[in-house]
Formats: C-alpha cells, structure tokens, sequence
C-alpha cells in the first residue's frame, strides 16, 4: 500500500536484487523500477549497495553502476574483498548491510516509507528500528524461487512484502541472447 503524498526512499541490495531476478528469469530495468515507485509517491531517493572487484580490469556490474548513477540512482559501492577458501576456490566477498543499514537510519527522519530491495533476514532489526521511528517498511523479493529468496523473518517484520515476480511486467526486461547466438544470427541473415 502506497500514498501518493509520502516520501519514499528506495535501499536496493544489489546483489541480492539481482540473484532475486535471476532465479525468477529476469532482469530488471532500473529506469523502469525508478519510474514505478516516483509513480507510487515522492520519491526523495534511490540508493543502490553493491561491491566491486577494483583489482580486475573490467567488471561486468561496472557499466550497470555507471548507467545508475548518472540516471539518478546514489550509489555506494565498496571494494570486494578476494580470498581463497579451504577447498582452493576463489572467492569473493562484499557485504553491504551496514552502509545500507547506516543510510537507512539517517534518512529515516525524513521520510514516510522506506522500499527495501532485499530478502536478507539481517536486516530484520533494521525493519523493526525504522518501524520504531515511525517509518513504514515494504520489503520486495520473491517466495516463488525455490529456495525462496527472502528469509521468513524479515516478510514477517516488514509492513508490506512486494513480490518480485509481481513486478516483472512493470520492472522487467526480457532477457537478452547470449552474444554468441546473437551474431550466429546476424552472420546467417547475410
């Protein structure tokens, strides 16, 4: 439920968005979710959390977060951390809960509802802590995935669950061909 006088402030996980999207077959286009919730009320922001691997010398998430943040998206990225684990596999590690969890709870007195973009049961105080405040708490991810993407604590908390898959023909974008397939084609078009 949304009020279009309310102030509204968007906290995307970004990769949990993503693995959200992508157990359910889609991905997102980020113009399109921007344009849905500034529909849905006032938006004031739209925070997007991801970690990059700044040692490599393309990443696949950096044109994504260059796009977002000249088409009005904050971003707030951080270096990924790689390690090695006990079986000799690379590894990558970039939490970004507490940056998101900090911001949450410095917006929070200006805003009516907060739409968190994650399924991660750790940010279930969080939920609560922002109810406390007098904010309201709708949670997007998705229980149609198998597992589902969202910890049944955090559903539980929030104000509001928005199932993702719900959103797919407002947010969605089909996905694209693989690049091989795709120039396959051109090649047998000639």
């Amino acid at each position: 439920m949304f009020y279009k006088d309310e102030r509204l402030a968007l906290f995307i996980d970004g990769s949990n968005l993503y693995a959200a999207a992508k157990a359910l077959g889609f991905d997102i286009d980020y113009k399109l979710l921007r344009q849905e919730f500034m529909r849905r009320g006032k938006l004031l922001r739209a925070f997007y959390y991801t970690a990059l691997l700044e040692n490599d010398d393309y990443s696949p998430i950096r044109p994504l977060v260059d796009w977002l943040h000249y088409n009005g998206f904050t971003m707030v990225t951080k270096p990924a951390k790689e390690y090695t684990d006990s079986q000799g596999r690379r590894k990558v590690k970039g939490n970004m809960d507490i940056e998101l969890t900090v911001d949450a709870m410095e917006l929070a007195p200006r805003v009516d509802h907060i739409v968190l973009f994650s399924g991660d049961g750790d940010f279930r105080p969080l939920v609560e802590s922002l109810q406390r405040q007098g904010v309201r708490v709708s949670v997007v991810s998705t229980i149609r995935s198998q597992p589902p993407m969202i910890a049944d604590e955090l559903r539980r908390q929030a104000d509001n669950f928005i199932e993702l898959d719900e959103l797919r023909d407002v947010i969605g974008r089909p996905p694209r061909e693989p690049r091989v397939e795709r120039e396959e084609i051109a090649a047998e078009a000639k």
